[in-house]
């Protein structure tokens, strides 16, 4: 029997902020660089598994139209961390996929994240040569954690 997957009207917000403004492309990735556990094998085929809660950590690279008010929105939010890092309220961050099955039923798979701060400044570039990619402001931030749920 096939399976059917649509995708579609996902959803991305900052600290409770829906975003709107997005250019074609990945818009926001949620990425995970470091394993959850460590396993190491010795003599015998002796094995010990470590728990790493670093794997826990993610990254989010999230791509906005350049001078839209979201792209406003969150530059203010790093503004803000670079004024005052000691002072600055850790951001949250919500991506949720809808997948439909092709009969009308929608599963939403979502990351949950906590503990967020920017990672990188937002770079730019000036093109004579149509590169669509100087209309785009891409930031990257960090999160503590970023549970998946799938409902």
């Amino acid at each position: 029997m096939s399976v059917f997957r649509l995708t579609g009207a996902d959803t991305i917000k900052i600290n409770e902020r829906l975003l709107t403004d997005f250019p074609s492309g990945d818009i926001c990735k949620v990425t995970f660089a470091t394993d959850i556990v460590t396993v190491k094998t010795g003599k015998n085929g002796n094995a010990i598994y470590a728990g790493n809660v670093a794997g826990n950590q993610a990254t989010m690279e999230l791509r906005v139209l350049r001078g839209s008010d979201d792209d406003k929105f969150m530059n203010s939010l790093l503004s803000g961390y670079r004024n005052s890092p000691t002072s600055f309220s850790l951001m949250t961050g919500e991506l949720v996929k809808q997948i439909g099955d092709g009969q009308g039923n929608v599963t939403n798979d979502t990351y949950l994240l906590t503990g967020g701060a920017f990672t990188k400044l937002v770079e730019g570039v000036s093109n004579v040569e149509g590169e669509i990619e100087q209309a785009v402001s891409l930031y990257t931030m960090q999160f503590a954690s970023a549970p998946r749920a799938i409902a």
